[in-house]
């Protein structure tokens, strides 16, 4: 392509091609000159060119702008000459897409390319702006005791189980007095390097990031945090002993040196497999003898889910002499029930295994039917689980003595009205005596 003046008087034209962009020259307020080069470049939705004057100090620079431009646009006609349908297609679509944002092909072009030069691909184009937008929301301002404070609330007006909250009150109060700050302006170092000096356990350090985890997706929804930071805090990987479980003769001498109040709890543990907290919930309504079966509710389960689990022979005999109670099976709250555990292992000479009723229950139940699912179903759990940490424990014959644990003789338990009991680690130890 040729490039030609069409005057030398200003304002002059620089062609190329079918291109023409002119110059114009000025006299500036402080008495110098200046130099304007017309730019059409841009284009409306519509597609029709708009007018840009570019300003440059010298004459020269201006020619040289002016002669850049030509060449570019007159380049373009020939592109645009030279389009094939699906060309000309695609065009159009990208024009419908970006008219009702209000931007030209032209600029959205531009703009790629430069994010393209900075990021590489368009996948990061987009996590570049995600992230952008995501720093730069608008969060209210909220101290993380305050944020605690309000997620507790929530928590207990929703119906939350005290003991569930509880432990949220306990780690999170925790967290709260380290770190008297806005939630907002916590980091996942902050919060890995407070859990790193405190050197917790495994199991510690996985309950606090659990409910680390909740409390920023709390601030997160409420507008208190940019990002959950605890999202990224390092997983620990807990690894787990040996299962413990209680042979038949141990779990005879426990239930001998239990307390009529916690016998029950004992025996359904032993026999049906429930965790210590859903014992701690249970309702004597839930358990019906005539029916042979106890019902796990999902306000009392762990998973939330509802489940029914049988009443064996031998549990139906630990319980008859309550058939007719009613309220709590065990109505002296959490730090009794575990106060009773030490009391009872110490009177019965037996080491208190943690979980092993539960345990024992599983293990002696799946030697028994064999069926992984169903076990799983009684338990609250998954075959995996069954598989994973009661296969092979024990062997058959010990299944059937385990579940043929019953009271010795007539020795029943008698159940004894305490209504103004204050210390549950202080009750004598009844045991089991003979009705009359």
């Amino acid at each position: 392509m040729k490039m030609r003046h069409l005057r030398n008087e200003w304002p002059r034209k620089l062609v190329i091609g079918r291109e023409s962009v002119s110059i114009y020259k000025r006299n500036l307020p402080n008495g110098s000159v200046g130099y304007l080069v017309a730019n059409y470049s841009e284009r409306d939705l519509n597609g029709k060119s708009k007018r840009r004057l570019d300003s440059y100090a010298t004459e020269a620079e201006a020619v040289e702008a002016a002669t850049k431009l030509a060449r570019q646009m007159s380049q373009l006609d020939v592109i645009g000459a030279g389009m094939h349908r699906e060309q000309c297609i695609e065009y159009a679509s990208a024009v419908q897409i970006l008219q009702p944002l209000g931007v030209s092909v032209a600029s959205a072009a531009s703009t790629v390319a430069e994010a393209l030069k900075l990021v590489g691909d368009l996948s990061n184009v987009i996590a570049a702006v995600k992230f952008y937008k995501s720093r730069n929301r608008v969060v209210t301002a909220k101290r993380v005791g305050e944020a605690v404070a309000e997620l507790l609330a929530i928590k207990k007006a929703r119906g939350a189980s005290p003991r569930y909250v509880e432990d949220l009150r306990s780690r999170l109060n925790r967290f709260a007095a380290v770190f008297q700050k806005e939630i907002g302006n916590v980091t996942t170092a902050d919060i890995q390097a407070w859990m790193d000096d405190m050197k917790f356990s495994s199991q510690n350090l996985m309950g606090f990031r659990r409910v680390l985890h909740l409390l920023f997706e709390f601030a997160v929804a409420r507008g208190y945090a940019v990002d959950n930071v605890a999202a990224s805090l390092e997983r620990v990987k807990i690894k787990h002993g040996a299962t413990e479980i209680y042979n038949p003769e141990e779990i005879r001498k426990l239930l001998k040196a239990a307390s009529p109040e916690f016998l029950p709890c004992l025996a359904i543990g032993a026999f049906a497999g429930l965790r210590s907290a859903e014992i701690e919930r249970l309702e004597w309504s839930d358990v019906d003898l005539e029916g042979r079966h106890i019902v796990v509710g999902a306000d009392k389960a762990k998973t939330a889910t509802r489940r029914v689990v049988p009443i064996h022979d031998c549990l139906a005999a630990w319980l008859a002499s309550y058939a007719n109670k009613e309220g709590l099976i065990w109505r002296f709250g959490h730090e009794g029930f575990y106060d009773q555990q030490t009391i009872t292992a110490k009177a019965a000479g037996i080491k208190w295994k943690q979980n092993a009723l539960r345990h024992s229950y599983a293990s002696y139940r799946f030697a028994k039917i064999g069926d992984a699912g169903r076990v799983a179903g009684e338990l609250g759990n998954s075959a995996a689980v069954v598989h994973r940490h009661y296969r092979e424990l024990v062997k058959p014959k010990d299944a059937i003595e385990w579940f043929g644990t019953m009271p010795e003789g007539d020795a029943v338990p008698v159940v004894v009205n305490r209504h103004e009991i204050t210390n549950v680690a202080r009750m004598p130890d009844v045991g089991t005596v003979t009705a009359n």
